[in-house]
């Protein structure tokens, strides 16, 4: 493979309902719906079977969802350094993200540029720079990053909302073709 394009993807997980209204009373709902999920999202059984719960990545919780996640912590790294997955990654050409700016599907959004909220917390959202997945290089991204092979594409459209022309000239063309 010569370049990895995603297109809203969830690199660094979801912590939030999609369209999670913002008004007191309608977001002590989600927050109950949210701790359900903390509590069900790394229970093994419903993980084998939804694959959604597989990106759930609770900020308030880093060590549980590093020992049980079955999927993202281990893809990024994140419980033991694979290097099968750093060489693998750091031999594309282009790694290019696809954020989608209106995306009311991924939360945070930033998550599809590898952003994520800050460990211990759920309001500020550090950028892929600032993480330790970056700083540590666990995955080659700052590598990448750094020999020009990450590309950040933003569209603006919610989520996967993107119009044929776009798509022919921002992905297939510089990417693809």
């Amino acid at each position: 493979m010569k370049n990895l394009v995603t297109l809203g993807g969830q690199h660094e997980g979801v912590f939030g309902l999609p369209s999670c209204p913002s008004s007191p009373s309608e977001s002590r709902f989600c927050e109950y719906v949210r701790k359900l999920l903390n509590y069900g999202s790394y229970v093994s059984w419903i993980q084998d079977s939804l694959v959604q719960a597989q990106y759930w990545h609770d900020p308030l919780h880093e060590d549980d969802y590093r020992n049980n996640s079955i999927f993202l912590a281990d893809i990024n790294n994140e419980k033991v350094v694979n290097e099968e997955y750093r060489s693998n990654l750091k031999k594309l050409d282009n790694f290019v993200m696809v954020k989608f700016l209106k995306d009311s599907m991924v939360v945070p959004t930033e998550s599809e540029w590898f952003g994520f909220y800050s460990p211990g917390q759920d309001k500020e959202i550090l950028p892929l720079q600032q993480t330790e997945l970056y700083l540590e290089d666990r995955l080659g991204l700052k590598e990448m990053d750094e020999a020009g092979k990450l590309q950040f594409v933003s569209v603006d459209g919610d989520h996967l909302e993107f119009s044929d022309e776009w798509f022919l000239q921002e992905i297939v063309d510089k990417y693809i073709t």
